[in-house]
């Protein structure tokens, strides 16, 4: 029994990442509780032998004048009938069969190695997912909610909840579905669950696309400086090149816009405006405001600008409900006044 036993913690640790050690130190306390449950203390030593494949259980007493409680202590004159070489202060250990556990015990020693089995598993899943904190992962579709239109996905980890609200707008998900979602924050319940938050509509996660899709990005030789996101609708992302022999919007953009097509159906055909980060802030908002021609940009304060363009562009400039100069602002940390040039 006792070698079938370390084939199991061996199993575990080999299958859930659950350290042989860990489940050993959980027997411990479980036969503790047993001991404690069957014969009322916890003046117990547990031996337990990886090598040997071998656990013992002993209970000790002290050695004493007189015995005031006969389950911690013995004495002086009883401790020398099993041996001459006890003295006051010396500490008897006989050895507990396990076969003497009654099932109460056994039952309680069981629960407490369940539980930590429990613990294990959450705590790693807790580590697992701290190491795709602020990544895009791939998922799978498993359930959905008709009602609330809440899905729930299969990452390959564990199941994930995805709100209605951290989808795209307009999308629908469904079962068999897969996706890519950011996982944006990692906690722990009250009760130790772990609690994972995903998302697809954190504009932090336009930037792990990238990262992940564009391998001059990904190696380093292109840099994302910001983005600026209205989830469903659209997206600003600005970039610039370490390498002045690499075009950074042309490498996102792709051969015949291959790779930004594929980012853009992972969104539901959500518009992304690439856009040629620039030092200078009156070349960085003029780009910003693509696809409308600027013809003059203007500084009224330290982070307000007032932004030039012809007439027949103030609304292409200015976009639908205000979106283009909206998402502009955000993109570059700057207020901006657009004027036409009959309005100027």
């Amino acid at each position: 029994m006792n070698a079938q036993l370390f084939e199991a913690l061996q199993l575990l640790e080999k299958t859930k990442g659950i350290p042989v050690d860990y489940m050993i130190g959980k027997i411990e306390a479980a036969l503790v509780s047993a001991y404690k449950k069957q014969f009322g203390n916890t003046n117990v030593r547990i031996d337990i032998n990886k090598t040997k494949k071998d656990m013992k259980v002993y209970r000790r007493r002290n050695v004493v004048e007189e015995v005031t409680d006969p389950d911690t202590e013995i004495s002086l004159e009883d401790a020398r009938k099993l041996s001459k070489r006890y003295d006051i202060g010396s500490v008897v250990e006989n050895e507990i069969k396990l076969k003497d556990f009654g099932r109460i015990s056994a039952q309680t020693a069981k629960q407490v190695i369940i539980q930590g089995i429990r613990e294990a598993e959450k705590d790693n899943l807790i580590r697992e997912y701290e190491k795709k904190r602020e990544e895009v992962i791939s998922a799978l579709v498993s359930r959905r909610d008709d009602n609330t239109g809440d899905v729930w996905v299969d990452t390959g980890t564990s199941e994930v909840i995805l709100p209605r609200s951290e989808q795209i707008p307009g999308e629908e998900l469904y079962v068999g579905d897969r996706v890519r979602v950011f996982v944006t924050e990692v906690t722990k319940s009250t009760d130790n669950t772990p609690v994972i938050t995903i998302s697809r509509v954190a504009p932090a996660m336009i930037k792990r696309m990238f990262e992940q899709d564009i391998p001059e990005i990904a190696d380093g030789l292109v840099i994302v400086k910001n983005v600026s996101r209205e989830p469903g609708s659209r997206t600003k992302i600005s970039v610039y090149s370490r390498d002045e022999d690499v075009d950074a919007v042309g490498a996102c953009i792709g051969n015949r816009g291959t790779r930004i097509s594929a980012i853009v159906d992972e969104l539901r055909g959500e518009k992304i405006d690439i856009i040629q980060y620039s030092e200078h802030p009156e070349e960085y908002i003029a780009a910003a405001l693509s696809p409308a021609s600027v013809l003059n940009v203007e500084f009224d304060g330290e982070r307000s600008s007032t932004v030039m363009v012809a007439s027949d562009q103030l609304s292409l400039a200015i976009g639908k409900e205000g979106q283009n100069v909206r998402l502009a602002a955000k993109l570059t940390g700057f207020k901006i006044d657009i004027k036409g040039t009959k309005e100027a």
